[in-house]
């Protein structure tokens, strides 16, 4: 199987002021100045002081808010066993100075990807769904040309389903209705008459429309709304009491505010573009401490067996999320190995107008990494420079993550 070398990106980044900047960043062609927001200071909760690892990881933290491009400010939530420590530089909003914090909502992204995985894999565990099950049987709305597509292949990212958020069509209807977003069966009628872009299986290309389509799916299986199956298969189980699935665009306070910096003052985005345009592709709102026991739980098998975790863990070699985590990346079932000089986690990366997010655990969920911030930082979206200074903080928030015994 091969790795398809187009890159793909989710969904387009927007400001608020400009509908041409928007169809521009749409098509990812944005420029990015400097931001003059300077880091504020680390906190850090939990047992003694910071390792090396930890200072490692503020030094870069720090360097990565303070520089020409980066982001108004980052918050990293690293966990070692019951030990959790909050690494916050900058500020959440640039117009009062008010600090990240780890129970602020936030908009995760692509992240949310794998909690369509979560729900999926947890009907396939307990049977009600199938690794096998096609679009054809479950979907049979869907154009006829997909029907031989599986879950296995759409939680992969092998179906060949074109992207809806790349289609012209659906930039136009983007930016004609920002804060009102079409019901979810809809996004895929941008891409319903375009060919499969390879033989279903025989090909790796990330898609937003995946996604969708196993929302979908989730909702023909069990008779019941994802975002129902999502309260009960996913939040219940793991307590996430601050994470939701909106349909519009408001962020319930407190919130982190997310920026375009190809502004200057940079412009809040934060409530731009209602959710319901992404759903189960990137809709998502949470938390940094949401986020980070999401992961724990995903990874660690509290949603489901460990046959179906062995299943989703057979990847594609160099399959990369969107943005890339780091060190090599290999794309598994609704989530990616990410294999550092620290040593190997799973989990999701997300960027969208206003944020960037990386989430990852251990093999046995017993250590855990969050990054996020209140910019896009996704190649070729935002400043190259900023991009490979957060991604040097992931890997070593992915070493302070692994540090230490236990």
């Amino acid at each position: 199987m091969t790795k398809n070398e187009g890159t793909q990106r989710p969904l387009a980044s927007a400001t608020s002021i400009s509908r041409r900047r928007l169809l521009k960043q749409t098509a990812f062609a944005t420029a990015v100045v400097s931001v003059p927001y300077l880091a504020y200071g680390s906190a850090a909760f939990g047992k003694g002081k910071a390792n090396g690892a930890d200072a490692a990881l503020d030094r870069a933290l720090k360097e990565l808010v303070a520089m020409e491009g980066g982001p108004p400010g980052v918050i990293a939530v690293i966990q070692r066993g019951q030990h959790r420590e909050v690494h916050t530089f900058g500020v959440a909003n640039v117009r009062t100075g008010r600090p990240m914090r780890i129970h602020d909502r936030m908009r995760i992204a692509s992240a949310a990807k794998a909690f369509s995985g979560a729900v999926a894999l947890s009907l396939v565990s307990e049977g009600e769904l199938s690794l096998n099950d096609t679009i054809g049987e479950l979907l049979p709305e869907l154009p006829e040309a997909w029907s031989e597509v599986t879950l296995r292949q759409l939680l992969n990212h092998t179906s060949g389903i074109p992207d809806f958020s790349l289609a012209l069509e659906f930039q136009e209807a983007l930016l004609a209705s920002l804060t009102k977003a079409p019901p979810p069966e809809e996004l895929l009628s941008f891409v319903r008459d375009e060919d499969l872009l390879f033989d279903p299986g025989s090909e790796y290309h990330y898609s937003n429309s995946d996604n969708i389509v196993v929302g979908l799916m989730v909702e023909a299986a069990t008779g019941k709304s994802y975002e129902d199956q999502l309260r009960e298969r996913v939040y219940k189980p793991l307590g996430l009491s601050k994470t939701t699935l909106p349909r519009g665009p408001n962020l319930r306070k407190p919130f982190i505010h997310g920026y375009d910096l190809s502004e200057n003052p940079p412009e809040d985005v934060s409530e731009l573009v209602a959710a319901g345009w992404s759903w189960a592709s990137g809709g998502i709102v949470s938390t940094p401490a949401d986020l980070n026991d999401f992961i724990r739980g995903y990874v660690g098998g509290k949603l489901f067996d460990k046959r179906t975790r062995a299943k989703q863990r057979r990847v594609i070699e160099g399959g990369s999320s969107e943005p890339p985590g780091p060190g090599k990346n290999s794309a598994g079932l609704a989530i990616f190995r990410y294999e550092t000089r620290c040593g190997t986690v799973w989990g999701h990366t997300g960027n969208t107008p206003g944020y960037t997010q990386f989430m990852a655990a251990s093999p046995t969920g017993s250590r855990s990494v969050t990054v996020s911030i209140n910019s896009q930082l996704a190649p070729p979206v935002g400043d190259p420079d900023a991009f490979k200074a957060l991604r040097r903080a992931e890997g070593l928030a992915v070493c302070a993550a692994l540090a230490g015994k236990g």
